[in-house]
């Protein structure tokens, strides 16, 4: 016996101080290829932004239908504990203007801002990925981006869900474009379980692995681009592309229940409303308490009455993101104004919570003076990625970049095309967000870090389109507020309103009978959506991280030691 634990009693201590100091890192990812490229990243040595860059590329390669090469977006990110905000959302092109998808009677030409070659955006992706890496990455570039060469050169098995979508968009595209699209050659064999090969796009990778960013806005991937565009009558030039710069911004960070909420800044409105969402619900807190009392008695439910109050901040909150928020390189936003304590508490004193506030009567506050594609990272040092990235719709504009194998974006669809004229998620805009050359369209884009003195608590975003914020939000409060998990969290059931249409809120995936009852009896109109977003959520309670996947989509989280 003495002999036996003479031998194995050093290696169980071995094992066991090995678990001791083992370090926690997590991923949330919308699909199994980027979570598991993503985690190889960390345990090989990289950090948060190195997994970042690689599993960006990966999902230019895995899932077409919002990862991308031709889109753009927006990182959050605290490293050393400082917080950093990346913007490298599209830009309009030098020959747009105000009146683009206007007819000669100034109404909005159906469809133009949204498919075919005049819908896009000047991409920032690339261009993004680079600037992080170049600021924060530890491992070489072309290493990072090694794994989506091989996934487009060997191929990958084509999800149910991918397969779905494109079956779906090859239908709504067919009759809303006057150009000739080709997305039908490129991705019109996304079949489920099928291996699905890109060897132009695997070309495209390794030109950018090899020359980096300069590559793509100004060498071989640049022409192709540009001479496609002229051959279409597109709007985006070689000029355009050498042009395009993303922009480290300060991010919007906002106080709440002894956190530090840090998200995105204009051109997005997600940080300024998610943080208008939160202080408000604080402001309004005793009210709210004591009408779910009160509604105890009268037999309306608890969910219903907080969908109501959710209602109600978010008719304020989308009021003040069509007429004051833009690009801020073209406007002055009043960010500071829009989140002070003494603006929100008169922004809140109106709200409702035994009624419908009157949609015409809801208008800006007085002040001085879908598809999309979030994943979540942590890493062993505490450092945090929140991305998301956009094609805007399912696999954007339709057009595929002829000899480099990627889609372009139908981003312009995002500024106003006619202020008071809805864009494709409903969403009213005004003047703030008009389009003007290189100017940025206004996006609901959240990627969100939730601090607690100096350590991240929370990672998290989603797409959604302009249910991004509320999405974000719910989860949140359902972290924070309801005491939920952290799969909870993204799983619960979520509601979404943004003042028109009028009275309608939004739900995925069901509500209980009694609570369809209560919100019908206020008043409310109830519309399913199939989708309403895909959080990717990491939660560190307690020195410990737990990762969430929404079911939703088809994502994977895990969480996973490092020395």
């Amino acid at each position: 016996m003495k002999t036996i634990l003479k031998i194995f009693l050093p290696l169980l201590l071995v094992f066991f101080l090995k678990d001791i100091n083992a370090k926690q890192a997590a991923v949330a990812m919308p699909d199994a290829f980027s979570a598991k490229v993503a985690e190889q990243v960390l345990k090989s040595g990289g950090n948060a932004v190195d997994a970042a860059v690689a599993a960006s590329f990966v999902l230019a390669v895995t899932y077409p239908e919002a990862g991308n090469l031709g889109g753009g977006g927006f990182m959050t990110l605290v490293v050393k504990q400082k917080p950093y905000f990346l913007d490298y959302r599209e830009k309009a092109p030098k020959g747009a203007f105000r009146d683009l998808y206007l007819d000669a009677n100034k109404q909005v030409i159906p469809h133009r801002s949204l498919v075919g070659y005049q819908a896009s955006g000047v991409p920032g992706t690339v261009a993004g990925m680079w600037a992080a890496h170049q600021k924060f990455g530890k491992k070489p570039w072309a290493k990072l981006l090694q794994p989506a060469i091989d996934l487009a050169e060997k191929g990958f098995k084509v999800p149910r869900g991918l397969a779905n979508t494109a079956d779906w968009y090859q239908t709504w595209v067919a009759n809303k474009s006057t150009d000739e699209l080709n997305f039908e050659s490129y991705f019109g064999d996304l079949k489920a379980g099928t291996i699905k090969k890109q060897p132009l796009l695997a070309a495209t990778l390794q030109r950018l692995a090899k020359d980096g960013a300069d590559e793509f806005y100004q060498g071989e991937t640049a022409k192709m681009i540009a001479s496609q565009m002229v051959k279409h009558q597109g709007l985006i030039s070689l000029e355009d592309l050498k042009a395009y710069q993303p922009v480290w911004r300060e991010p919007i960070v906002g106080h709440w229940q002894g956190r530090q909420i840090i998200s995105a800044p204009p051109p997005s409105s997600g940080g300024i409303a998610l943080v208008q969402l939160l202080k408000m619900k604080s402001v309004l807190k005793p009210q709210l308490d004591r009408a779910l009392v009160k509604s105890s008695y009268s037999g309306m439910t608890d969910f219903a009455l907080k969908t109501h109050f959710y209602a109600e901040l978010e008719k304020r909150v989308y009021a003040d993101r069509a007429h004051y928020l833009g690009d801020p390189d073209f406007i002055k936003v009043p960010s500071e104004s829009l989140l002070s304590d003494d603006y929100l508490k008169s922004r809140a004193q109106n709200v409702l919570l035994d009624g419908i506030s009157e949609t015409e009567a809801i208008q800006p506050g007085k002040i001085e003076s879908a598809e999309t594609t979030h994943f979540s990272i942590i890493d062993a040092q505490g450092n945090a990625v929140a991305n998301t990235t956009t094609l805007n719709m399912p696999f954007g504009s339709g057009v595929v970049i002829e000899g480099a194998g990627f889609l372009m974006n139908n981003e312009m669809d995002d500024f106003s095309t006619k202020p008071g004229v809805a864009n494709i998620f409903g969403v009213v805009g005004g003047s703030a967000n008009e389009i003007a050359p290189e100017k940025r369209m206004l996006s609901s884009m959240s990627p969100t870090i939730v601090m607690q003195g100096k350590q991240v608590e929370m990672v998290l975003g989603t797409p959604g389109g302009s249910s991004i914020i509320t999405s974000v939000f719910q989860t949140i409060v359902n972290v924070v507020d309801e005491k939920m998990t952290a799969q909870q969290a993204v799983d619960a059931p979520r509601v979404h309103h943004q003042l028109l249409p009028k009275d309608v809120i939004y739900f995925n995936p069901s509500l209980k009978p009694e609570d369809e009852e209560s919100l019908t009896l206020m008043g409310y109109q109830l519309k399913k959506n199939d989708y309403l977003g895909d959080i990717q959520l990491i939660v560190q309670q307690n020195g410990q991280l737990n990762g969430a996947s929404d079911y939703r989509g088809r994502g994977v989280a895990k969480v996973f030691n490092l020395q």
